[in-house]
């Protein structure tokens, strides 16, 4: 595993639960490299890292880069492949393993996402269902039903794939970011499947701000929307997401903060091709329905 795929992990402020999951990855039977990028923690998690896993490579950002944090660490890897993999979340014994197979052995396969388990009663994610049933069509050869979505602490990505579209938007900083990446490679002829065998648990963290949170989600998925789908569909994707949303300061916040965002989306619109526009059609009853799609907290 040490020449085929690399785990990148970022954190922010949650040193004890990223010691346990470091201690976990690092105990697999399959384990391989990993790069931590601390996204400028207060709370001594660098220290704390560098002292009980000196094999980690760990890259110390001056200030928190939210998910393009990811992007500084693959700009350190030699690897083919890379694992995302969140401070709350474990990958299990094989599941890199599968990853990397799957990987090798289709070179028109993008990104490769598994089944997550929720701790501590390990039920399935509420996302499954759409994974587990994804009416996107995809070639024969996909090894799991094709996607034009990922989890990034769920998924293995092809570097080469990763670079051809540069990675996370800056401009999402964190919280649904996965959504513009996944639409670029779906765009470049990139495929995403997932995997029921390759399995993640979940132990979701205390130490975030859920209103905060669900205000960047709701920001990202209107830019998104607005980036990359036709407008009679951007529309009625924004009217979903809306009203699935509490109509508080939260949700207020973040469709101003999208609206502002307005010049850049409109000089940066490219929509995405006929092909997979219908593929996100097709997805639209599922996400509509999901409670895994609701902005709330």
């Amino acid at each position: 595993m040490q020449d085929r795929i690399t785990v990148v992990m970022i954190t922010y402020n949650r040193r004890e639960q990223l010691l346990e999951t470091l201690a976990s990855m690092i105990a697999l039977p399959d384990a391989a490299p990993i790069v931590l990028v601390d996204n400028a923690s207060t709370d001594g998690t660098a220290d704390a890292v560098e002292r009980s896993f000196p094999s980690v490579r760990l890259i110390r950002s001056p200030r928190n880069l939210g998910a393009v944090a990811r992007n500084v660490a693959v700009g350190e890897v030699t690897t083919p492949y890379v694992a995302f993999c969140d401070d709350d979340t474990r990958w299990q014994p094989d599941a890199l393993t599968r990853a990397a197979d799957h990987l090798d052995r289709y070179p028109g396969l993008g990104v490769v996402t598994g089944r997550c388990l929720v701790e501590p009663k390990l039920s399935e994610d509420p996302i499954t269902p759409e994974l587990r049933y994804s009416p996107v069509p995809g070639p024969d050869w996909l090894p799991g039903p094709a996607l034009l979505g990922v989890m990034a602490g769920l998924s293995a990505v092809r570097v080469r794939a990763f670079t051809d579209v540069g990675g996370f938007s800056d401009r999402m900083w964190l919280g649904g970011e996965e959504e513009l990446f996944a639409l670029d490679l779906a765009t470049r002829g990139w495929w995403m499947c997932w995997d029921e065998q390759m399995v993640i648990h979940h132990a979701p963290s205390a130490v975030r701000d859920p209103r905060r949170r669900r205000q960047l989600g709701i920001r990202n998925t209107l830019w998104t929307l607005w980036l990359r789908r036709p407008l009679r569909s951007a529309l009625r994707r924004m009217v979903t997401v809306l009203r699935s949303a509490p109509f508080d300061r939260a949700t207020v916040a973040a469709v101003g903060e999208a609206v502002r965002g307005l010049p850049w989306v409109l000089r940066e619109r490219q929509v995405v091709p006929a092909e997979v526009e219908r593929g996100l059609v097709l997805l639209e009853d599922s996400q509509r329905k999901s409670v895994a799609r609701r902005y709330v907290g």
